[in-house]
């Protein structure tokens, strides 16, 4: 991630990137002046983040300069020219977003209203979970709803009016024949991507039925190629993969 030099401030995340270059956009890709109200607008956005409320405490964290500062940074990736100290962050919200200025702006939107549903109560994620190119509080709502014990029960009940319990991805039954231990194994999929989630009320025909093991694996798919994928496409690379290896 980005790192804040000069004041001891955290790492840019890729949520506040994402919000900055949405500004970015808006200014017609120019930069604009620490006075302007839309910059200074987003500085008092990003000292509102729930996960840097020890930092925000400080002047210098995420103030108008400093915001100025990363947009001179998502220029220079944008351009080639000026700032030389761009970030790993920076180049890759770029290399993934420059080129959908409203797909951007979609994001931003989803992550401003997001933020107060998710920290209402907050609830950080776990250190092992790895972050979808949507940003951290987008990804936090996506897992939240995954885990959320009424869409589990109501896709466990309606998979079994099929028939016996198995993995949508790996296609493996359950390990155990116990009615009562059977469904231990599986865990909920949201199947379409965040920004359309994020619209709706959850809806089964949303949902895949996959085991622990294949659910962490779609995500670190989707992870490591920066984009949705469905499960045909993530047995495909998993098939991919594994054939590559023999």
């Amino acid at each position: 991630m980005a790192r804040t030099q000069g004041h001891g401030n955290p790492d840019w995340t890729r949520d506040e990137t994402i919000l900055a270059l949405a500004l970015y956009f808006e200014c017609d890709e120019t930069v604009p002046s620490k006075s302007d109200p839309r910059l200074q607008a987003l500085s008092s956005v990003l000292r509102s983040l729930p996960y840097h409320a020890e930092a925000a405490r400080k002047p210098t964290f995420r103030n108008p300069d400093g915001v100025g500062f990363k947009l001179h940074n998502l220029r220079s990736v944008a351009t080639g020219k000026g700032l030389g100290n761009t970030s790993k962050t920076d180049r890759e919200i770029w290399e993934t977003f420059g080129s959908t200025p409203e797909r951007v702006r979609e994001l931003a939107r989803l992550i401003k209203t997001s933020v107060v549903i998710q920290f209402s109560s907050p609830k950080a994620m776990d250190e092992d979970e790895e972050e979808f190119f949507e940003g951290r509080v987008l990804t936090l709502m996506h897992k939240r709803r995954e885990r959320h014990p009424g869409v589990r029960k109501a896709l466990l009940q309606s998979r079994r009016k099929l028939g016996s319990l198995s993995c949508e991805l790996c296609l493996r039954g359950s390990a155990v024949d116990d009615p009562d231990l059977s469904d231990a194994q599986y865990e909920a999929h949201h199947l379409i991507p965040i920004a359309a989630a994020a619209e709706r009320k959850t809806q089964l025909r949303d949902m895949a039925l996959v085991c622990a093991n294949c659910h962490r694996l779609i995500h670190r798919l989707i992870v490591h190629h920066k984009r949705w994928l469905n499960l045909t496409e993530c047995r495909e690379l998993i098939e991919r993969v594994a054939a590559t290896s023999l």
